[in-house]
């Protein structure tokens, strides 16, 4: 028995940079692929305080959930990469800011790189309307 899947394109994301698709819907889930911080217009790596680049990161994941017909605000988890963890106060900080009510399950992972040299990456499991 195969599982019901669907590919989903954002349209106004970064395009991937690899082999991946911007999310899969299946299950009642829209299970988002990793965002770093890049600008959608120009491609670019975002520059700034971690805390801008953590905020970039979200409204990628934004429009991603928009495209899949769901919000960020209804992940149910969300994971966070980092390049130092002695960074997690700031970014701690900006996700705080949005997710300001009832926040989603996460977790924050110091790595040692990420793509494309970003300081920060995150992706999340979001439930779809029912």
């Amino acid at each position: 028995m195969s599982a019901k899947r669907e590919i989903v394109r954002a349209d106004g994301a970064p395009a991937a940079v690899g082999p991946y698709s911007h999310a899969v819907a299946s299950g009642g889930l829209l299970f988002c692929s990793g965002q770093v911080p890049l600008d959608p217009a120009t491609g670019e790596l975002v520059h700034g305080s971690l805390g801008e680049q953590t905020t970039r990161c979200l409204e990628n994941l934004a429009v991603v959930c928009a495209a899949g017909g769901t919000g960020l605000a209804a992940a149910v988890r969300c994971a966070i990469y980092v390049t130092d963890i002695l960074t997690f106060a700031e970014v701690n900080a900006a996700y705080g800011a949005y997710f300001a009510e009832e926040p989603p399950a996460r977790t924050l992972i110091g790595v040692a790189a990420l793509p494309l040299g970003a300081a920060v990456e995150i992706d999340a499991i979001v439930a779809l309307p029912a």
